[in-house]
């Protein structure tokens, strides 16, 4: 299982958090790897690397990682599902199936070791759900001390 692609957002992360939060041990490989040094600061601030590696979560480094397969591949003939942008034959890897999913359907199939049924889905999803708001906020820069300081330096 794949989390990460410069498509995705922090709060694709922390919704993975949510699903993953207080299990180990899970069946499957599963690496992390947010777009930018920025996300990965926030989430371990935010206390979702923790969540993520106790998970048992490979932490990449920010980037691209098995987006390309060109940091990290998946071993010869396997099947993923994956929250990049593509799926086509031999994208993670030498004869490799990728199927696409989101942040938080990916988390699921990973505690599964398979792709979850929709009523699995539904009935996991809820954890995400109610705390919606807080998952799903974004970085807002203008709201950012450190980037409103340096703004303020700025002429125009």
């Amino acid at each position: 299982v794949f989390i990460g692609s410069c498509m995705t957002n922090i709060g694709h992360f922390r919704a993975a958090g949510k699903v993953l939060e207080g299990k180990s041990d899970i069946p499957t490989r599963l690496w992390i790897a947010p777009p930018t040094k920025m996300d990965a600061l926030n989430l371990t601030e935010e206390g979702y690397y923790g969540v993520l590696g106790k998970s048992g979560a490979r932490m990449e480094m920010p980037g691209c990682s098995l987006c390309m397969g060109n940091q990290a591949q998946i071993r010869k003939g396997s099947t993923a599902i994956s929250t990049s942008t593509r799926n086509f034959p031999n994208r993670l890897g030498i004869d490799t199936r990728v199927y696409l999913g989101s942040a938080e359907l990916a988390a699921m199939c990973a505690l599964a070791g398979r792709i979850v049924t929709k009523e699995e889905y539904m009935e996991q999803i809820q954890v995400v759900n109610a705390k919606a708001a807080e998952i799903y906020r974004y970085m807002n820069f203008d709201q950012i001390p450190a980037f409103v300081e340096v703004a303020d330096t700025v002429e125009m």
